[in-house]
């Protein structure tokens, strides 16, 4: 994965407590973040926040630094920068081509990607002047994420509230990252699968769909279009990602939905967790206790092998890759399971990690081995599960 040298601009908006997650989540990415914070962002966000998420010192005064001509310098090492919130002010000031503090001159001395998530009141969203500076800079080829409709300060609601971090992370590294799966078509599955017991209870696993949501995003920031087939998931993707989002829940329904969204797709990444059994009997109403006594036997049977059947029925030239997590803490009995598991699935690559009751599941970091033809070792990768994700699609360049 490649490692962005990334600027993140905060202004003086009440959203500023929100560009924290922003920092934090280009972090967690594995990028190198440094925030220029203005004056009047100070008054919303502390400096000792902003430099424990970013893990940098935060910038605002455009007379420090003079000695290494800091001021150009930041722009000049950017390969990336994003202004968020970006208020009404800030939005003029970019638009004029203004350089009055250290955030105008950065931007004006780099040649990396602009990107600006607007925050503000309804009112002056739809002004004249701001429709005008936001079309200016559109033009100008900078990225613009939002705003959305929602609450904003005081009782006021509308148009106008900063975007969601995770939907301006996501729209920020797409505006850096290579299109090289342009024209590619990927299925990914991801979420763990739930089987019914009774309209109330199931039995689950604990996969929030965490990996399977990277990867499906990293693809379409890739330029794939992007078909996620979701099993409960925890998290949903965002609306300008340009994901096709088919939501499952049991095994049987995923294994549906799989199979005919593969005949259309180049790449299958079958990275949810499948239940491997079912109830043999489901039941129409809620289990009593009362009348189970102090047991309750459950007969299950055997779900089908959808990564096996995918394998079986690949179209020429489809790529499959699965995923085997697995409990067994030894690497070598780790890796012997695994290439058991990749010879009897017939897949072309398996993601084989290790996991356990604090390991990977809901967490934000992963660490993989990927077993190629024969069982041999052809990555290994690890960190937050978007760079492992980004590792994970190398594969198919």
């Amino acid at each position: 994965m490649t490692v962005l040298n990334v600027v993140v601009g905060i202004t003086g908006g009440i959203a500023a407590y929100k560009a924290v997650a922003v920092v934090r989540g280009l972090v967690l990415a594995g990028h190198s973040v440094q925030v220029i914070a203005t004056d009047a962002a100070l008054r919303f966000v502390g400096k000792p926040t902003l430099e424990a998420i970013s893990r940098n010192p935060v910038h605002s005064d455009l007379y420090e630094g003079v000695a290494e001509v800091r001021h150009v310098a930041m722009g000049q090492a950017a390969d990336l920068i994003v202004v968020a919130p970006a208020t009404a002010n800030s939005i003029a000031k970019l638009a004029a081509g203004l350089a009055d503090d250290l955030l105008g001159n950065t931007i004006l001395a780099s040649t990396a990607p602009v990107v600006i998530a607007p925050a503000m009141h309804t009112e002056m969203w739809q002004n004249p002047a701001t429709v005008a500076n936001v079309a200016t800079l559109r033009a100008r080829g900078v990225t613009v994420v939002g705003p959305g409709v929602g609450q904003l300060t005081g009782k006021d609601s509308g148009p106008g509230r900063m975007s969601e971090p995770e939907e301006i992370v996501a729209a920020a590294l797409a505006a850096v990252v290579r299109k090289d799966l342009a024209g590619r078509r990927i299925l990914v599955t991801a979420g763990g699968t739930r089987e019914a017991l009774d309209p109330v209870r199931y039995i689950g696993n604990r996969s929030s769909g965490k990996q399977g949501l990277a990867i499906a995003l990293a693809a379409a920031a890739r330029g794939a279009e992007v078909t996620l087939i979701g099993a409960n998931l925890e998290v949903r993707p965002p609306a300008s990602a340009s994901i096709a989002l088919i939501e499952v829940s049991s095994t049987l329904e995923l294994q549906s939905a799989t199979l005919v969204a593969a005949a259309e797709a180049d790449v299958v990444i079958m990275a949810a967790a499948v239940a491997d059994y079912r109830p043999e009997q489901v039941s129409e109403g809620k289990i009593k206790k009362e009348a189970q006594g102090d047991t309750l036997q459950l007969t299950l049977v055997k779900n089908p092998d959808i990564l096996q059947e995918l394998a079986a029925a690949r179209t020429e030239g489809q790529v499959i890759i699965g995923f085997g997590a697995e409990t067994e803490p030894d690497r070598e009995e780790l890796l012997a399971i695994g290439r058991a598991k990749l010879e009897r699935k017939g897949a072309d690559y398996l993601v084989v990690n290790r996991v356990g009751w604090t390991e990977v599941f809901a967490t934000e970091s992963n660490a993989v081995i990927i077993l190629g033809t024969g069982g041999v070792i052809v990555g290994e990768a690890s960190g937050t599960k978007a760079s492992v994700a980004a590792d994970i699609l190398d594969l198919l360049t």
